[in-house]
This record gives C-alpha cells, sequence and structure tokens, in this order.
C-alpha cells in the first residue's frame, strides 16, 4: 500500500514536470513566432523603400506575399496577416519591445488600435492580468481603458497607459460605467433587480473580468441579523490586494439616497462583525442604471465609510460617445 502510495506521488510529480514543460515550449514558440513574423515585417518595409511598391492593405504586393508565402510555407499567410506582420514591425521598431508572453493573435488585436496610449495600456494589461485573446477582445470592445480613464485624474492616465491598471486605493477599483453585456438581459424589458444578480452569478467568471483585478467571489444574498431583523447584501466579494471585503447593491434605475444609507449599515456591521485581524475597512459600491448628482453629492456628505455609485449598461458603450467625454475630461 505504502509503495502504491508513493508510486502514485511520482506520477503526480511527473505530471507537473510534464505540464510545465510544455507551457514552457508552447510559450518559447509563441516569442519566436512573434520575433519571426517582426523580421518578415522588416524585409517588406525594406523592399519597399527601395522604390519598388507600397504595401497597404488589398495592394498587389501583399495579394502576391500573401499567394507565394502560402504555396511555399503553408497556413498562417492569408492577406489580413500578412497586413499585420508589416504593420508589425511599422509600430514596434525595436524587437526588443516585443512581449515573449503575447502571442502574434494578441498583436494582431493590439494593432487595431490606432491611439498609442490605449494600445500600451492594453498590451500591459494582457500581460499583467495574464489575458488571453478572447478576453482582450471583449476588453477593447468594452472600452475598458476610457471607462478607467474617466474614472481617474489627468495625472494617472499615464501611469494607467504604461503599467496598466494599478491599484493601491479604493478608487482605483471603479469603472464609470460597468459593461454587463454578457447577462444577455433584455435592454428594453421589464426586469428585476434579482434577474440582474442572477444572470451576474451565472457568468461569475466575466464578471469578475469586468470587475477587475483582485477580487474573489464570496457569495450572495449574504444575510445579516440584528436585533430579530435580516437584512441581506446583493453580491459580497473579498478584495486581495486591498485586504478588504467589498460589498455592491443592485439597483433596477435610479440610486436614491436611502440606497447609501442602507450601504453604509452594511458596511459598519461588516466592519464589527465579519472583519479579521489584517482586514481594511470594508467598500461599498452601489450600482444602478443612473444617478442624480446633486442628490449624491448631499447623500454623501459627512459619511466617513467608503462608499462609491457607479452606473451600469447591459450593452457595449458607443465607442464616439466615450472617446469624445474622454476628450473633453482630458481639455478641462
Amino acid at each position: 500500500m505504502e509503495n502504491k502510495i508513493i508510486y502514485e506521488i511520482l506520477l503526480q510529480n511527473v505530471g507537473k514536470v510534464l505540464k510545465k514543460g510544455r507551457e514552457s515550449v508552447i510559450a518559447a514558440i509563441k516569442a519566436a513566432n512573434v520575433k519571426t513574423y517582426w523580421e518578415i515585417g522588416k524585409n517588406i518595409i525594406e523592399y519597399e523603400q527601395k522604390g519598388n511598391e507600397k504595401a497597404e492593405y488589398g495592394s498587389d504586393l501583399l495579394n502576391r506575399l500573401s499567394k507565394d508565402l502560402t504555396a511555399r510555407y503553408g497556413t498562417g499567410f492569408s492577406r489580413s496577416n500578412v497586413f499585420y506582420i508589416r504593420k508589425l514591425y511599422i509600430t514596434y521598431k525595436k524587437v526588443q519591445t516585443l512581449s515573449e508572453l503575447l502571442s502574434f493573435s494578441h498583436y494582431i488585436e493590439l494593432l487595431k488600435i490606432n491611439n498609442e496610449t490605449e494600445r500600451t495600456f492594453y498590451e500591459a494589461e494582457c500581460i499583467n492580468g495574464h489575458w488571453g485573446v478572447r478576453e482582450l477582445k471583449r476588453q477593447m470592445k468594452s472600452m475598458l481603458f476610457h471607462r478607467l480613464a474617466l474614472s481617474t485624474d489627468k495625472k494617472k492616465i499615464m501611469q494607467l497607459s504604461k503599467k496598466g491598471q494599478i491599484i493601491d486605493e479604493p478608487e482605483d477599483i471603479l469603472k464609470d460605467p460597468y459593461i454587463f453585456e454578457f447577462t444577455g438581459l433584455p435592454v428594453r424589458d421589464v426586469y428585476t433587480e434579482d434577474d440582474l444578480e442572477e444572470a451576474l452569478v451565472n457568468n461569475l467568471s466575466q464578471f469578475l473580468l469586468e470587475l477587475g483585478k483582485g477580487f474573489a467571489y464570496i457569495g450572495r444574498q449574504q444575510r445579516i441579523n440584528i436585533a430579530g431583523r435580516s437584512y441581506k447584501v446583493d453580491l459580497v466579494f473579498y478584495h486581495r490586494i486591498l485586504k478588504c471585503f467589498v460589498l455592491i447593491d443592485l439597483k433596477r434605475g435610479e440610486i436614491t439616497h436611502e440606497d447609501i444609507g442602507q450601504m453604509n449599515f452594511y458596511i459598519n456591521y461588516f466592519r464589527e462583525e465579519v472583519n479579521t485581524d489584517g482586514d481594511t475597512d470594508p467598500i461599498g459600491i452601489i450600482l444602478g442604471a443612473y444617478k442624480d448628482k446633486l442628490v449624491m453629492k448631499y447623500a454623501l456628505q459627512n459619511i466617513s465609510n467608503q462608499v462609491f455609485l457607479s452606473r451600469y449598461q447591459l450593452y457595449l458603450p458607443d465607442r464616439r460617445q466615450l472617446e469624445k467625454e474622454l476628450q473633453r475630461f482630458m481639455n478641462k
């Protein structure tokens, strides 16, 4: 029996080594692939600079290269890919600036972004958050950079670009608005707060991705019993970076001053009854479809607890609208 247990441990250890080794091989192949494409892009540009022809999208040169490279070397050289291979070299003039952690598929998505500040942000987030291509596409569609930039101050926007989202204080975890298009809930049809909560929990992995770094799910409808009465917090998370509970209250429509009082009550309870040694003060986030700024201003005055208000949308934001908002914010 003892030999059997020892042998099983041996198998498990060998399995771990194999997995790690295979992952290293795959990562090395991806990195080599990106550098190879960069070199090909360099060759295309050098060919152009000799005065022969310009390789714009749809040009004869790209068409010819695509067909001939595919015929000689196999797949991977569609006209679209050859276009992005060329663009990879144009955008990243030094091969050392390419990350070994990102695949060419990552770079294809990043190269679709013309704004350098926005592109470097998504690149940093991919590396820091170990995003796959699917996660990157979703965050780009949901305009994550714009939403975070509008939630911070001007000085932090360049830091956001160069380093990605750095979480040092509670305000750093906020977005405005949050985008819940993955729930599949109708935009106009009637639905309840319970429906929204159910949809978010049923799509927990995507919900956590939208919330951002550091969130760990604790539970829903967390019961609080005080003086013979029961209360329930819609959603409870723990933030591993800030080391605190994050309480989320969902509102179907407008956020009211009563909602702020209720959240303040929840935060006080968690601080006194749930926090343990090492936990910092809880954070409360009230998510509603909309809010009145003046009402919120008076409702939040003299509240020492960390209560934050933000909007949510059930559909992807309009790119032009968010770009306008960000431009207006930067010009203030």
